[in-house]
């Protein structure tokens, strides 16, 4: 069975309720395995209309919308959990509190909701607050979702993008700088013990928590090994301080050219030995992962707060 990926631009808790509502009846009297994945003060109002024993499991958004990897594999455990019944998701992202950078991810993930689901038979409604949110997102909404539905019947998206070409846009759409005073490591050998102790004594002396600092030398040792294996010498790291956050690139000179799947690393893998599980991993890690693959070589970018 296929997915059903609908954004829902709305206007008032009125308009919210009025689409909302029957949407989770219709999926309780299907049968399906009803969640409600949704912000304050919109998660109170919906529980309101339904008793406690209709079934529906409550999730307050801010808390699950956290990391756009980590959402994309607890919706995927959500789903497995209750397979073979389809999900019915009510999915209200949460926009509020970042940056430009991980907003463009968090749009991203929207679009692969329609990769990673095609085949899991889940209905998913994810709605779009059009009196608080800014154009941008709303806009972005209508290329990632198939199937539109507003103050009228739904309808299709004249303006939506498979995955793969939205993708590779957002890469596209990324600039890469950095500061002339990052310090620099050269990556010479398979031994990877003297870049783990560097980034180590950096982070603590930028004062990165513990966890985020271990998290940090894991995914830069993961990202490194990967470019000693696949990339062309010399590979080298940068590390610097932007504001709250720690930044890690690391860089070689071949051209990475995720054959032959371009979604590899954004992707669920099924096992370790699967194609893409070091990428998908380190973007676990870290706050934010970005790629870079030109003519001067590909680069890896590591965001951690």
């Amino acid at each position: 069975m296929s997915l059903e990926h609908r954004a829902f631009v709305y206007g008032g808790t009125d308009h919210f309720l009025a689409v909302t509502e029957p949407f989770l009846r219709s999926g309780l009297e299907a049968g399906q395995a009803v969640v409600a994945v949704v912000r304050e003060p919109n998660l109170s109002a919906l529980r309101d209309l339904f008793s406690d024993g209709d079934g529906i499991e409550w999730v307050d958004a801010d808390g699950f919308y956290l990391h756009p990897v980590r959402t994309l594999r607890d919706y995927q455990a959500l789903v497995n959990k209750f397979a073979p019944r389809p999900v019915c998701a009510l999915a209200e992202p949460v926009w509020a509190g970042w940056d430009e950078r991980q907003t463009l991810e968090w749009i991203r993930y929207e679009s692969l909701i329609n990769e990673v689901f095609k085949d899991s038979g889940a209905r998913a409604l994810c709605p779009y607050d059009r009196e608080t949110l800014p154009p941008r997102i709303v806009e972005q909404a209508r290329r990632t979702h198939p199937v539109l539905l507003s103050d009228g019947p739904a309808m299709t998206s004249g303006d939506y993008v498979d995955p793969v070409t939205f993708g590779a846009h957002c890469d596209r759409s990324r600039r890469f700088g950095r500061p002339a005073d990052a310090e620099y490591f050269a990556v010479q050998d398979d031994d990877l013990h003297a870049l783990r102790s560097f980034v180590a004594e950096r982070a603590l002396l930028h004062g990165l928590a513990k966890r985020p600092s271990q998290n940090l030398v894991t995914a830069a040792n993961e990202v490194a090994a990967n470019a000693l294996q696949h990339g062309l010498p010399p590979v080298g790291m940068w590390i610097w301080r932007d504001g709250p956050k720690l930044l890690c690139e690391i860089g070689d000179n071949g051209l990475w050219r995720p054959a032959p799947d371009p979604l590899t690393g954004f992707i669920p893998p099924d096992s370790a030995l699967q194609q893409g599980f070091g990428l998908w991993t380190v973007r676990l890690l870290v706050d934010l992962m970005e790629l870079r693959a030109g003519w001067d070589g590909t680069f890896v970018r590591l965001h951690v707060r």
